[in-house]
């Protein structure tokens, strides 16, 4: 469904991505990990536009979007939940669902509210007043009512309290199972271990491991290698 091959991406002169390829099919959740700095947010910003690849192809449904605006690219069904969530913080939840909503999406207000009964209690709210799980369930929930064909994720649970995180991996597990492929980038492995079906591993702007989850998991050197803490 999305084909990453072999792309180059700069910061002005700064080579970040080196020849990353990836890909993700439809129905998985596919994880894109290492330490900061190694290239995972600047993939994403590369899928959507915000970054354009100097090199290589990036393939949706077949279709090339390397070169395309990111307006583009979003309408093809491509939505980033970014890091920093992106919500209007001056709009109500309501509001901020309302506009978002995109005619022949899978997911209606309903649904989400659903999903997400926390943000239902809150639709009244204002952006500014919520809880940064409840920001990210937001966010989330914001990218779903506008169909998103393919949803890629930036951290999303980085920061937030356990109890919050582990209700995160359930909402992620039911969008997983409503068919709706899903690349994430996230820190905490555990909540990795739970969802993925595979896994893909950066380092300096490389992919430097590609497995199963089964395989990952069997394989503790990858950790140790390629996402332990530096001494």
């Amino acid at each position: 469904m999305l084909t990453v091959t072999d792309i180059h991406s700069y910061y002005g002169k700064s080579h970040v991505l080196e020849g990353v390829s990836l890909t993700v099919n439809k129905g998985e959740l596919v994880t894109l990990l290492g330490r900061n700095g190694a290239g995972k947010t600047t993939t994403l910003r590369s899928i959507v536009g915000i970054v354009s690849p100097r090199q290589g192809s990036i393939t949706f449904d077949g279709s090339e979007t390397v070169g395309m605006e990111t307006f583009e690219i979003a309408r093809r069904g491509i939505a980033l939940v970014p890091e920093h969530r992106g919500i209007f913080r001056m709009l109500t939840v309501a509001e901020n669902l309302e506009i978002a909503v995109r005619s022949g999406s899978q997911w209606s207000l309903a649904d989400v509210y659903g999903l997400f009964p926390r943000l239902w209690e809150r639709r009244k709210n204002g952006g500014n007043a919520l809880s940064g799980g409840e920001q990210q369930m937001l966010a989330i929930a914001r990218a779903l009512v506008n169909g998103p064909r393919i949803l890629l994720l930036d951290e999303p649970t980085e920061g937030l309290a356990p109890v919050i995180v582990d209700e995160l991996v359930n909402i992620l597990r039911e969008i997983k199972r409503s068919g709706v492929p899903v690349l994430l980038v996230e820190q905490n492995l555990n909540v990795c271990r739970k969802l993925a079906d595979r896994h893909y591993v950066l380092e300096q702007g490389q992919v430097v491991y590609h497995g199963t989850a089964a395989e990952f998991d069997a394989d503790p050197t990858i950790r140790d290698r390629y996402l332990a803490l530096s001494a």
